[in-house]
């Protein structure tokens, strides 16, 4: 039994590793923005999470006008999507905004009524 456990890390370590160089088209820019954050992503949600209540659901690290920013994402009690933007660099709030609802499903709904 133990055996096959060894064998099925094996097997999946060796997926994963084969798998990293389809990210390798965007493995430079995300060492690029992580080389300029100072704010670990940990920090960037507790202050997000400060700012507004709810619960997390994505954490990213993007470039907004120039500049490295964590656009934390939370769903409040009212089922809405805030997006809190971090400044990397400092842990700031830059600003939040309310995210639009904005479904696949929606969009596909409004493509068939057209036709």
């Amino acid at each position: 039994m133990r055996r096959y456990g060894i064998m099925a890390v094996t097997v999946i370590g060796s997926l994963l590793a084969f798998h990293t160089s389809a990210w390798s088209d965007d493995k430079g820019k995300v060492s690029e923005l992580v080389k300029d954050a100072k704010v670990s992503i940990d920090q960037a949600i507790k202050t997000a999470s400060e700012k507004v209540q709810g619960t997390v659901v994505e954490a990213e690290l993007e470039k907004k006008h120039g500049k490295t920013v964590w656009e934390v994402e939370i769903v409040g009690a009212d089922n809405k999507v805030t997006e809190v933007h971090i400044d990397a660099a400092t842990g700031d709030v830059i600003d939040t905004e309310d995210k639009k609802e904005e479904q696949k499903g929606e969009k596909k709904k409004g493509k068939e009524k057209g036709k």
